[in-house]
């Protein structure tokens, strides 16, 4: 179910922003912060549910953090030390992957950032630090690499060795150039990879996942150099094979739907193999809410690892362009023998990312990253 930042899920009657903040999770924290001497944890519940209702996933996340505010030392070092006195136990070193830890604890981030970036800035990054490994602080680093890159990097430099592999993958994830939902930052893209060159050797996926997405953010604009980081990550052998093969598809994802010849040579994908393709769509009008049979035949002379995809470019009024990549297929030809792929595409009506319109649309079949079949089919309402 895809969400935005005010956490509104698709699924009619379901709500992100309730799931994470609600008089149950407030609860829990204020449990926490209660055992700061004066604290009044009651005060802070009544007060931060009470102005839960108008506000947004993101707002809310800051609401708590003034709700707390109201109750913590002003002056940073004493409030820091706080936040640190309040924190619950370090999230299990002993998992691997998908351990996000709770949306309550990213209040310490908000704070580090509000008091702590002109003045505190070394005092920040320690909570920081600290914080991470309860929820990542990944959209909070940035405003230090953006204020302090110089001094903000050589903390990276030795987070980047860190017991906790939270710590490591904020390295990673707090430097992305294309982060979801956070701000950006003004660093130069080549300069963390050097923290991409260690940590993509590191034993856990929830690092290396974050590695290859940042990878994948940085395929757009640096290709060349990121197949050529791919291959030398894989001559150094510093990863096992199976995991740098995962990396490697995941990393290049975007680039092989773009059709880059590095990222479809380093996958193995030929684009230079003669083959025969033929394209078969139906119904033809097709409803728009309703099903779209797309199916595709391959032949080749040879043996062929081959990556069949199909983009469908949208009929839209006033004759605007758009375009959306699907995946289809990833299989080996067999000389002399035909290969038949099909998929049950539904046309969903009201999509999250596009709208659907009446009018003839063309599909087109990508094989290695060419286009090597077409067609078209009316989409009616």
């Amino acid at each position: 179910m895809a969400r935005g930042p005010d956490g509104k899920g698709q699924a009619q009657g379901f709500s992100l922003r309730d799931e994470l903040f609600n008089a149950d999770t407030i609860g829990d924290l204020a449990a926490e912060f209660s055992v700061l001497p004066g604290f009044d944890p009651g005060r802070f519940l009544r007060e931060a549910v009470g102005g839960l209702a108008e506000r947004g996933l993101m707002e809310r996340l800051d609401w708590l953090a003034d709700c707390l505010e109201h109750q913590l030392p002003r002056a940073f070092p004493a409030m820091a030390e706080a936040l640190e006195a309040a924190m619950p136990p370090v999230l299990s070193p002993d998992k691997s992957d998908n351990d996000f830890g709770r949306f309550i604890h990213a209040v310490p981030g908000i704070l580090a950032v509000r008091h702590g970036l002109e003045h505190h800035r070394d005092r920040a990054l320690d909570l920081l630090e600290a914080a991470t490994q309860r929820f990542s602080m990944e959209y909070y680093i940035r405003p230090f690499l953006n204020r302090w890159p110089d001094e903000t990097l050589k903390r990276l430099d030795v987070w980047v060795s860190h017991d906790h592999y939270h710590v490591r993958r904020l390295v990673s994830e707090g430097t992305r150039p294309r982060l979801p939902w956070a701000a950006n930052i003004d660093l130069d893209p080549r300069v963390p990879l050097r923290f991409l060159d260690a940590l993509h050797a590191d034993p856990t996926r929830f690092v290396t996942r974050s590695v290859a997405n940042h990878m994948n953010d940085l395929s757009r604009p640096l290709p060349d150099v990121v197949v050529a980081h791919l291959r030398t990550w894989a001559e150094q052998g510093r990863q096992t094979p199976k995991e740098l093969a995962w990396m490697t598809r995941h990393a290049l994802r975007t680039a092989v739907k773009r059709g880059e010849a590095g990222a479809l040579d380093l996958l193995g994908y030929a684009q230079d193999k003669p083959m025969s393709v033929e394209l078969t769509l139906s119904p033809d009008p097709v409803r728009i809410g309703d099903v779209l049979q797309v199916s595709v035949t391959l032949r080749a002379e040879e043996d062929l690892p081959v990556l069949v995809d199909y983009r469908i470019r949208f009929h839209r009024p006033g004759g605007r362009s758009g375009e959306k990549v699907f995946k289809l297929k990833s299989a080996t030809l067999t000389a002399g023998h035909a290969l038949t792929v099909t998929k049950a595409h539904r046309l969903k009506a009201g999509a999250s990312t596009f709208t659907l319109h009446p009018g003839p649309h063309d599909i087109v079949v990508q094989v290695n990253g060419q286009d090597r079949a077409a067609g078209t089919v009316t989409f009616t309402d």
